[in-house]
């Protein structure tokens, strides 16, 4: 592990592991001082509930290695423990139903991360793979709430027009929190230049995922093919404004992403990842080492390296969360 990974502050925008041990061990392996971990995708409000506190429990049990992330302070505390920040996460706003009330229910719950629509339609707009009807009216109030209470609003699975709206009713940054360039490959998960540019340019921030089927090698991708893609992003909305954001899904098979794929989990296909083998040098959380290091070999300044690899993260989370 290079000098520079272990002095700098490491944070993922987004992990869809299988929770258990031997993920925690390599996540403290990887030098994470914080992750944003996904525990509700179709999920209904009660299944939600439950997610949650099976996440705590785990937390609990795995103490040596985990702290729950309610704040920035706890991150930085994280750090210094040797542990790992776990900030809960949703994919879905499909869990808030059609209660506001539910908002500040998941944030006392600790919830700090939501993202508003996973790739179909729900109460508050459309996803990226239907034609996309924009932020309805609830969606609005869910959008102020949200602002109100300090939890980041993503946009990452969110069609273009419900996520352009979304930005402009936002009074605080919101995020892609993973990604990549539709300009290095057409996708519909993907984000046009134009798309990029409209979220900074209106103060949010863009984490870039390695998710193969993304990336324009596929399964044939490198971690140095995951540094372009960082490259290419940064090229557009400046190095202030992007982290990483993985999208690891370790630990998990075939049932778990035939259930990711299909709407609400269990009707129409949206899409088939096929084969999905992470890029080389990063196939696992632990392997993130390597992408620092292959930031020094792309000839990267170490402070580009360190904004990216977590202080821009910690930066966005310390304006939207309030602390």
């Amino acid at each position: 592990m290079s000098t520079l990974h272990q002095d700098a502050l490491v944070i993922d925008g987004l992990i869809i592991a299988k929770w258990e041990r031997a993920v925690f061990e390599d996540m403290r392996r990887a030098g994470l001082a914080a992750a944003n971990c996904t525990v509700s995708v179709w999920e209904d409000f009660r299944a939600t509930v439950h997610n949650i506190a099976q996440m705590k429990q785990l937390i609990r049990e795995n103490a040596d290695l985990l702290r729950l992330v309610r704040s920035t302070d706890d991150i930085l505390a994280a750090r210094r423990e040797g542990r790992t920040g776990v900030v809960l996460g949703f994919q879905n706003a499909h869990a808030f139903e059609d209660h506001l009330g539910h908002v500040e229910a998941f944030h006392d719950m600790g919830v700090r991360v939501v993202q508003l629509c996973y790739n179909t339609q729900n109460l508050i707009g459309t996803g990226c793979y239907e034609r996309d009807g924009g932020l309805s009216d609830y969606g609005r109030e869910v959008v102020a709430e949200m602002n109100r209470l300090g939890m980041l609003i993503d946009l990452s699975h969110v069609g273009a027009r419900t996520s352009e709206e979304t930005i402009l009713a936002s009074r605080q940054p919101v995020a892609y929190t993973h990604c990549l360039p539709a300009g290095l490959k057409a996708h519909p998960r993907n984000k046009s230049d134009e798309q990029l540019r409209f979220i900074a340019e209106h103060g949010g921030f863009v984490g870039v995922t390695m998710f193969p089927p993304f990336l324009k090698r596929g399964t044939g991708a490198t971690v140095d093919d995951y540094v372009e893609a960082l490259d290419y992003v940064i090229q557009r909305v400046g190095e202030d404004g992007v982290g990483i954001g993985t999208d690891h899904t370790q630990g998990h098979g075939s049932a778990f992403f035939e259930w990711l794929t299909h709407d609400k989990g269990r009707h129409r296909r949206l899409t088939d990842f096929g084969s999905v083998v992470n890029p080389e040098g990063i196939r696992t959380i632990g392997e993130l080492p390597n992408l620092t290091a292959a930031m020094e070999r792309a000839g990267w300044k170490p402070s580009r390296i360190r904004k990216v690899i977590g202080d821009n993260w910690l930066r966005l989370f310390g304006q939207v969360w309030g602390a």
